[in-house]
């Protein structure tokens, strides 16, 4: 790291030989300490003796090339040194430590502002521990489903045992508190009888009670469920949240082994009571999260306590490494969905109306907890900001996300966590746990805080070298005593001299010490502000006149320095109200915005037309998942598509890709889905995400294309059709021929039959006349 900030130091100094200045020479400082808290870039001289104007906080590259020498420059570097790191184990049974998570303690040595990354690796080993806690509604609508877990035991233990060898569960039930106006007390038959009215018996009402501790004799389990009868409470909800709060810290009643995978399933079929709901019946005191479970294992402070937060549940379930498994009837699951949203590692399943398939729930659930990893982390310090990386699978790095889904048992992943101070805290050392949720294994990180110089240990009181023992020597310059100013404390509050005041101002026609302060002897003594502190040589600066964003300096989010905003870690923008982290931003489905819009200043920007919601998740406009999932198969399968277009194929798409000959039925969470691609083949696919929440295309190997036409076929078909529609010309030519010459031989039989003329004469002859003249005849004459 130190060679880091050395060449840092080197690329500013560079910089500064363009630009005329830096950072660290430009703030004024007249310490060691204020110096490191300007810029993890900034060193300083704590020689005696320096060269004639050149300052003492600079840069480390330059105050080595103005004579500083090594031993005289405090540059304390930051540093990630481990201090415990155990090896990953491979399997949880058969070994006496099992180690899931890597490294198990490190120490951080960090300057004001300056940041440090670190890697933990975590992950799911081989048959690992499991115990397993069945926590029952047995109010009366929950009959049917208590004769149904009568043989789970055995039945779970059987599927478990698939997954792991060291199997151990146990048994509670709860309905809800028995105290008006909860129970039933009129009439005086219902207080120990509540199904009185109903004509049937059942148990009196109860809070919680604890039936077996963790066991791995499964046929335990069946009896004493098989013991069990159901209870009847007033009003709708229950008291489910206090069983599980017991459930949770009794550790010693209820048999948490540390090296175990926790998992608490809860059933019930209806809501839940939850904080202050106690007020009804005039229960004030808060749940104090402590064990209450008497020596008849009944919860003791049912009626004293109120109903447990979801804050305080999820702060125990942390702390005892507990998953908790909501198996709930459909009419209630989308109120548990909200519940398991607040509380890390929840999972939620639909239960049937009988419970008829809570062994399946439950086997899916554990999958899905084991295909996950998602880190927390614990008593971090307000000075301290983490920035989180997660490399999942491919090796391929996820920005902003703590998280990775997904994974199979075995499965090894990192993350790249960046800590960053802001200032130098008044504790100088400090500690924060960053665990896996669900996870017994964890990460301490000691932070030690290097704000002080180490020349401030040697300074000189009444030193010599400050105008004859009128200030201490200390880091190299002399910190005057009361009345007395100047490098060396040579001047005194008392003494005027006006040529001296040239030295107040940064040039002749400007006011002395910016009109904030007073010139005495050649030095500008800065005056006192109530809003913040004047400083610099000309007390050109100050704390507080730095632009506000709704009323807070810096949006609160920065210090002010000079007139500018110097934003803390995963903040920028001229106001500091622009935060650079991405994690506000993700989805459930790892993606940031849900693939429908762009992370601006930790708020998605939603911007596919129809898309909602903080995280863009809803958008019932928005393409199906055949549309989505096509991309996917087009980059994945057949490399080509816009997603391979823009390298992004293995960020948007996760899915595994699995080659078939036939799409087979996998039940109601699989989508058949076809299209034409650019070839106008059609591709035929099947989504679908198993029970760890793995997403799968199971693709058709050969598109079906269609085929090219038959040139002889044509030819044939062509001439065919010619001959055939020159044969129907003909023919229809002829016809109508026919048809005309019968219709004139028709007319002329007709007009034939009309004629009123003897046939047998014809009207038109006549005889022949013949006539002879004689030329020669004269006549008598």
């Amino acid at each position: 790291m130190g060679k880091l900030s050395a060449a840092l130091g080197i690329l500013v100094f560079c910089a500064a030989g363009t630009w005329g200045g830096n950072i660290c020479t430009m703030r004024g400082v007249n310490s060691c300490k204020q110096c490191l808290a300007v810029s993890p870039l900034c060193a300083w001289c704590s020689a005696e003796v320096m060269a004639q104007s050149s300052p003492r906080c600079d840069l480390y590259a330059n105050l080595l090339q103005n004579g500083c020498g090594h031993d005289d420059i405090e540059f304390p570097t930051s540093s990630v040194t481990i201090l415990e790191d155990r090896p990953l184990s491979d399997k949880g049974s058969g070994s006496s430590t099992t180690t899931q998570m890597s490294p198990q303690r490190i120490k951080l040595n960090l300057r004001p502002d300056d940041s440090q990354i670190f890697r933990v690796q975590v992950r799911q080993v081989e048959d690992y521990p499991v115990d397993i806690y069945y926590l029952m509604d047995l109010s009366n609508s929950m009959k049917d489903d208590l004769r149904n877990i009568q043989n789970l035991g055995t039945k779970l233990a059987s599927e478990m045992r698939k997954l792991t060898s060291n199997l151990r569960i146990g048994f509670g039930a709860f309905v809800d508190k028995p105290i008006s106006p909860y129970m039933y007390i009129s009439p005086p038959q219902a207080i120990t009888n509540p199904c009185y009215e109903i004509g049937e018996i059942c148990l009196p009402m109860f809070g919680y009670k604890h039936v077996l501790s963790l066991t791995d004799e499964v046929t335990r389990f069946n009896e004493e469920v098989q013991k069990q009868s159901v209870s009847r409470n007033r009003d709708a909800p229950e008291g489910g949240f206090d069983a599980i709060i017991q459930a949770t810290v009794c550790d010693e009643k209820i048999g948490w082994r540390n090296d175990a995978s926790h998992l608490l399933v809860f059933t019930t079929d209806a809501k839940t009571h939850i904080a202050l709901d106690g007020r009804l019946a005039g229960i004030v005191q808060p749940n104090d999260a402590q064990c209450h479970i008497d020596k008849d294992n009944f919860y003791s402070a049912s009626t004293t306590l109120d109903y447990p937060s979801l804050g305080l549940m999820t702060e125990k379930l942390s702390q005892k490494n507990i998953n908790l498994i909501f198996a709930v009837t459909d009419t209630v699951v989308g109120l548990y969905q909200n519940y398991s949203e607040l509380i890390p590692g929840t999972t939620v399943g639909t239960l049937s109306r009988d419970s008829s398939n809570v062994l399946q729930l439950i086997v899916d659930s554990y999958g899905k907890i084991r295909s996950k990893v998602e880190l927390e982390v614990r008593d971090l310090p307000e000075e301290l900001s983490l920035a989180f990386n997660a490399t999942c699978l491919n090796d391929e790095v996820i920005p902003g996300l703590k998280s990775c889904m997904g994974l199979k048992i075995g499965d090894t992943v990192s993350f790249s966590i960046e800590a960053k101070v802001r200032g130098c805290p008044r504790e100088h050392q400090k500690s924060f746990t960053i665990k896996p949720v669900g996870f017994k294994d964890s990460l301490t990180v000691v932070v030690n805080f290097d704000c002080n110089c180490s020349c401030e240990s040697q300074a000189q009181a009444n030193s010599s070298s400050c105008s004859q023992g009128n200030g201490t020597l200390e880091c190299g310059v002399c910190r005057c005593n009361p009345g007395r100013l100047g490098s060396h404390c040579e001047c005194s509050e008392e003494e005027y001299n006006p040529s001296q005041q040239d030295n107040c101002s940064p040039q002749p026609d400007q006011p002395l010490c910016s009109q904030r302060g007073e010139c005495i002897c050649g030095q500008c003594v800065c005056h006192s502000s109530d809003f913040g502190k004047v400083t610099g040589k000309y007390c050109e600066c100050d704390d507080f006149s730095c632009v506000r964003f709704k009323g807070q300096m810096c949006s609160g989010h920065g210090q002010c320095s000079c007139g500018d905003c110097l934003c803390d870690s995963d903040w920028t923008g001229d106001y500091c109200n622009c935060t650079t982290r991405t994690d506000t931003c993700m989805s459930s489905n790892g993606l940031v915005c849900s693939g429908h819009g762009s992370c601006v200043c930790g708020k998605c920007d939603c911007t596919q037309p129809g898309s909602y919601g903080d995280t863009c998740e809803k958008c019932p406009t928005c393409p199906d998942a055949c549309t989505i999932k096509k991309e996917c198969v087009e980059c994945k399968k057949f490399e080509r598509g816009a997603l391979m277009e823009q390298q992004s194929c293995s960020r948007m798409c996760r899915d595994e890709i699995e080659t078939v000959q036939e799409l087979g039925d996998r039940g109601k969470d699989a989508v058949n889905c076809t299209y034409k691609d650019e070839d106008d083949c059609v591709v035929r696919f099947q989504y679908y995400e198993d029970s760890s929440g793995k997403s799968i295309l199971y693709v058709i190997e050969e598109p079906d294309c269609p085929k090219g036409p038959d040139v002889l076929v044509v030819l044939l078909s062509v001439t065919g059709a010619i001959l055939l529609i020159g044969l129907a010309a003909l023919l229809i030519w002829k016809l109508l021929i026919t048809i005309h010459d019968r219709r004139e031989f028709a007319r002329f039989e007709e007009e034939k039959a009309r004629a009123k003329w003897d046939t047998g004469n014809n009207p038109l002859y006549k005889e022949a006349t013949s006539t002879f003249t004689n030329i020669t005849y004269r006549g008598n004459n």
